[in-house]
């Protein structure tokens, strides 16, 4: 009868993995972000955010957005990638039945807060294949340097 508690699970972590699976999927669809960082579910566009030493990189993910409809700006430390996404769905009528329409449509806005050494004046933009591309460069004066010993 409790031959079951006297059993040690013979691989522990694999067991605490398959709880931890468990509670993902239990609270997993309240739609909460996954860390600090992140947003809820269904944000876009998507964003990658990366950094090298001398500039941060912002990859959105927006296909199917017209280029011309894409702002980008930078005001006081605040990145924010705004557009809109037209429908391409036809309106439902008596021919046409919509079964699902899971693509996200009308205006977007994505705001990133910057690191203090982004330098607003030197931004690069850049979309193709369905990405904006956003290069910010560091500010000179937080670039590492190396100073000659004489």
């Amino acid at each position: 009868m409790y031959e079951s508690l006297l059993r040690f699970p013979t691989d522990l972590f694999a067991e605490l993995e398959r709880l931890q699976r468990e509670m993902q999927h239990g609270f997993g669809g309240l739609g909460l972000p996954s860390s600090i960082r992140a947003v809820g579910r269904g944000a876009f566009p998507a964003i990658n955010i990366g950094s090298t030493p001398t500039s941060i990189q912002v990859y959105a993910f927006a296909p199917g957005i017209d280029p011309a409809k894409l702002s980008v700006s930078i005001d006081r430390g605040l990145l924010t990638i705004a557009g809109e996404r037209a429908s391409d769905v036809p309106e439902e009528s008596e021919q046409l039945s919509l079964y699902a329409h899971e693509r996200a449509t009308g205006s977007f806005k994505r705001v990133v807060s910057l690191p203090e050494d982004a330098d607003p004046a030197r931004v690069e933009a850049s979309y193709r294949d369905g990405v904006v591309r956003i290069t910010i460069q560091r500010q000179e004066s937080a670039q590492p340097r190396r100073i000659e010993v004489k």
